[in-house]
């Protein structure tokens, strides 16, 4: 087997630029804009982010999940709250997002405090998820280990009789989480290495610094 020599893998980045004059003066506003254009590029899955949380003893995890709702409150997604990430949210709601959209060469940071979003709007999106996974959302036991895989296919089965015919309630143990930012930072490859890189800093109701940082 030829190995890959990883220290030589490399790109140089030529497909934009980014300047504080050119910016909105809303990060969030900014961020759509970015969004919108992942989108009209048709790549896969522009909502994809990683979240990154801390649990109560320091100890960080991160995964990938999809940003289900933007507003100017912040970012939103769904998912177990008996899980890991809901475990060390529940502990410590200091989280970190991160958007990376290679064919763009783009990337977001995003930090802040994460709240649970009310349960009505949890309801609301619950309601138009597919059936299978609202199926899904009573079936898994999020993070916790299981002997094998049969266990969550005859489960789903079960479910899936019982509620065959009627609407599936939410379960009380899912749900989503609002990441409120209050750094955000937006990041555009350029050659060289010399990437541009532009943070919003939170400053008091409405009001968000802007600065350029050294790449």
């Amino acid at each position: 087997m030829t190995k890959t020599d990883i220290a030589a893998l490399r790109e140089n980045y030529t497909k934009g630029a980014l300047d504080v004059k050119d910016v909105s003066k809303n990060p969030i506003e900014q961020f759509q804009k970015w969004f919108d254009e992942a989108i009209d590029s048709q790549l896969l899955e522009p909502n994809a982010m990683l979240v990154s949380t801390v649990s109560a003893d320091g100890k960080p995890s991160a995964r990938v999940v999809l940003l289900k709702d933007l507003t100017e409150h912040g970012f939103a997604f769904y998912t177990n709250y008996l899980s890991r990430k809901g475990t060390e949210i529940n502990e410590n709601p200091n989280a970190c997002i991160t958007f990376f959209w290679n064919e763009l060469e783009r990337q977001v940071r995003i930090e802040g405090k994460i709240e649970k979003v009310s349960p009505e709007e949890s309801d609301a999106y619950f309601q138009v998820r597919p059936r299978s996974s609202q199926i899904g959302a009573w079936t898994s036991d999020q993070s916790k280990v299981i002997a094998n895989r049969e266990i969550l296919e005859n489960r789903e089965k079960e479910l899936l009789e019982q509620y065959e015919g009627i609407t599936i309630p939410r379960p009380a143990h899912w749900g989503g989480f609002r990441l409120v930012p209050d750094y955000i930072e937006f990041w555009q490859g350029r050659p060289s290495r010399l990437h541009d890189r532009i943070a919003y800093t939170y400053e008091e109701e409405h009001s968000w610094k802007i600065g350029r940082l050294s790449p």
